[in-house]
């Protein structure tokens, strides 16, 4: 890891100088930061995703050192990456370890509480943003994913998860992944969040290439159908519509639209449009086109459609999606 960066981590911040002192617990989030209803109704503080995600997708922090951090819950998933050292949680309950390079992966809802670390220990805490995963990871984390590919994943993980939490044990290749998110988080050079976005497509597809989820076969024709069905939506996201594809796959209509209802939960009008707003996306944050030029580009004719979709997915517009980006390439 870039050693300014690490140096900076190690170095003691403002609330950790605090509570070096009498290792007691100091608040660092604002009421902002909370979901007081949900608090309210639980018991349990929960940290709210507007106050994390107004511009960006990933959040990253590093976890205030030498005082217990009591149990909350959030509502997006949070992975925490033991960068140095070792730490010990209570996660749903359960005691949980770990050591340098250890991933922990916890699920909306989750709740855990972190014992006091020492002054060696580095825990990273990666925040997703997205007001509707749960442990589809790959579509929704507003990155280049495909429906196919979080079509998969659900699969693997059997849509409902037993345990709301999975370590991941220190692999070389993934830490190689997480030092250059990490680096480009803090060294906050141009186009680093299109970076750290396209990293985390990568940093995904190498945990699941190192520890592969238990796998369920596509137990039936229904299921192969499906499949077949958002493959079509990923590749002709732009023009395909569900009575082209129904003639394709020579079906029904009415009979295909409910087949994809019932196993995605969305319909096919929804899983398109937002096939076309991931795309969108994208182009929004590497390229120069004007945005009604990315909204033809990616099959998109009501341009009031575009916008009112296009802020409940992101939580922000087009327009301060990219004045944010460029806000922050000219102060560098």
């Amino acid at each position: 890891m870039d050693q300014t960066v690490f140096q900076g981590l190690q170095s003691m911040s403002e609330i950790e100088k605090k509570q070096h002192q009498d290792h007691r617990f100091v608040n660092d989030m604002p009421n902002a930061a909370l979901d007081l209803n949900r608090t309210e109704v639980t018991g349990v503080p929960s940290l709210n995703n507007n106050y994390f995600f107004k511009y960006h997708s990933v959040y990253i922090s590093k976890h205030n050192r030498f005082a217990p951090y009591p149990k909350h819950s959030h509502k997006f998933l949070e992975l925490n990456y033991m960068l140095s050292g070792s730490c010990q949680q209570i996660v749903d309950g359960e005691k949980v370890a770990l050591k340098e390079g250890d991933i922990l992966m916890m699920n909306i809802g989750c709740s855990h509480s972190i014992a006091a670390l020492g002054e060696n220990d580095l825990l990273i805490n990666l925040l997703f943003r997205d007001q509707s995963i749960t442990f589809n990871l790959l579509n929704d984390i507003h990155s280049n994913n495909s429906l196919t590919y979080s079509f998969l994943s659900n699969i693997s993980l059997g849509k409902k998860t037993e345990r709301n939490y999975i370590i991941f044990p220190e692999n070389r290749d993934i830490k190689k992944t997480m030092d250059s998110i990490i680096e480009e988080y803090y060294l906050q050079k141009p186009f680093s969040n299109s970076i750290i976005e396209s990293y985390l497509d990568i940093l995904i597809s190498k945990i699941l290439r190192h520890h592969p989820m238990p796998t369920v076969k596509l137990k039936n024709e229904q299921q192969q159908l499906v499949f077949k069905c958002l493959k079509q939506i990923d590749q002709n996201y732009k023009t395909i519509t569900l009575a082209e594809l129904a003639e394709d796959l020579g079906y029904n209509k009415e009979y295909l639209g409910n087949l994809i209802r019932k196993f995605t939960n969305s319909n096919f009008s929804d899983l398109k449009t937002k096939q076309r707003l991931i795309q969108a996306n994208n182009l929004l944050v590497t390229s120069t086109l004007p945005v009604n030029n990315i909204i033809e580009e990616v099959g998109i004719k009501n341009k009031n459609f575009f916008y009112k979709k296009y802020q409940e997915f992101y939580g922000l517009s087009p327009s301060e999606r990219r004045t944010d980006l460029f806000k922050r390439h000219s102060q560098l």
